[in-house]
């Protein structure tokens, strides 16, 4: 699943048309949030259950709508032996996050609220996806929503090179603006360095993953894996030389290890890449198979790989993982997240979890555990210590 997409279902590679995308690239979207605080009534900035009154972050500048947060860097880092390193890696334990999808209101701030009362949590970390059109509904990076939500959460942006044909990738049509147009700096002036822009305005450090699951994406026309590499340093390097140095880069594959050798090829370096990240599921009935793979199962062969093959030195981001439910054992999901604290123990170098909470399209495909079992062991496995590391605010 990627982008927001699930890798199995990805479409077949389309022509990029010129024309096309300077049409999609002119389109202005329109943001609107609905910005209520969390869903049990805490004031905005501030732990789920919090009561009225408490302390919480400064609100946004008062200049025009969009402005960066002139507190987005603020307060001493966290100390002591658990203290996360400068790549945000944290030295015990791992970082807890999602994907939340936007509501019907546009809004990414009040799901996530609701998703945080629901598992008894804040998150550590949450996961956002944005195109490269430009415009303010998918395209520009650290969203009003997305400003709120990072003053006591980390943010993972993962950026598109496409331009998205319904709002949020709904459908998950696209138009390919191509890894060699990336490389080329093509696109720089238009649609990249304003987005660098934004992020070393806002100062503090977010993850950044360029085109996640990029070994699902060469059947789609995005070029080959030469021009990926080139793309991902160029972009790097963009940043580096705009100053936007407050970016924690992470290169993102789907894990299949059909990909094995398609995967080497698209690795761009130890120097361009802090995180390594894969995503992977037990799809189960979604792919109308009859084998249930437990969540050591479902992860320990990419995991296993990525460690053995690109990098054990690097941390490892489970960048989207989730099941779906047994129809015949309700409780066959609850056991499957419950399993996580242990099994996460034995794989250290995962520093970071983040579940996909999003049905997607197809009989028996809805990954969410907004309730029942699934909910009941997403819930248990989160409040493991494990998984409680002091989240930076800078």
């Amino acid at each position: 699943m990627s982008g927001p997409r699930a890798g199995s279902r990805r479409r077949a590679a389309t022509a990029v048309v010129l024309a096309a995308v300077a049409a999609l690239l002119a389109g202005i979207g329109i943001w609107a949030t609905a910005d209520d605080g969390p869903a049990d009534g805490s004031p905005p900035g501030s732990p789920p259950g919090s009561p009225p009154g408490s302390p919480q972050a400064s609100p946004p500048g008062s200049g025009p709508p969009g402005e960066l947060p002139g507190n987005a860097v603020s307060g001493e880092p966290p100390a002591g032996p658990c203290a996360p390193d400068d790549a945000l890696a944290p030295r015990c334990g791992a970082w807890w996050g999602a994907y939340i999808p936007y509501d019907g209101n546009g809004s990414l701030t009040a799901p996530v609220y609701a998703f945080e009362k629901k598992i008894g949590r804040r998150l550590d970390l949450v996961y956002t996806y944005h195109d490269m059109s430009g415009n303010e509904l998918d395209g520009q990076l650290l969203t009003p929503d997305e400003q709120e939500l990072g003053r006591d959460r980390l943010l993972m942006l993962a950026w598109e090179s496409t331009v998205w044909k319904e709002p949020h990738h709904a459908n998950w049509t696209e138009t390919q603006l191509g890894w060699r147009n990336i490389a080329s700096g093509r696109y720089d002036t238009e649609i990249i360095d304003p987005q660098i822009r934004r992020v070393r305005a806002y100062g503090k450090r977010v993850f950044l993953s360029f085109d996640q699951e990029v070994d699902a994406r060469i059947g789609e026309g995005a070029g080959t894996p030469e021009e990926y590499v080139a793309a991902y340093r160029h972009l790097r390097d963009r940043f580096e030389k705009l100053g936007a140095r407050n970016v924690v880069w992470v290169w993102t594959v789907s894990g299949y290890l059909g990909s094995a050798d398609l995967m080497k090829r698209l690795y761009p370096g130890d120097d361009y890449v802090d995180w390594l990240a894969m995503d992977q599921y037990n799809y189960f009935t979604c792919h109308r198979t009859t084998d249930w793979k437990d969540f050591e199962r479902s992860q320990r062969p990419a995991h296993d790989w990525l460690l053995a093959n690109i990098s054990d030195e690097k941390p490892l981001m489970l960048a989207e993982f989730a099941t779906v439910p047994d129809p015949a054992d309700p409780d066959r999901q609850r056991e499957w997240y419950a399993a996580i604290p242990e099994v996460a123990r034995t794989m250290p170098r995962v520093k970071a979890m983040v579940h996909w909470n999003r049905a997607v399209p197809g009989e028996g495909c809805d990954l969410t555990v907004d309730d029942g079992p699934g909910l009941e062991g997403y819930r248990l496995a989160g409040r493991d210590g494990w998984f409680r590391q002091p989240v930076p605010s800078r």
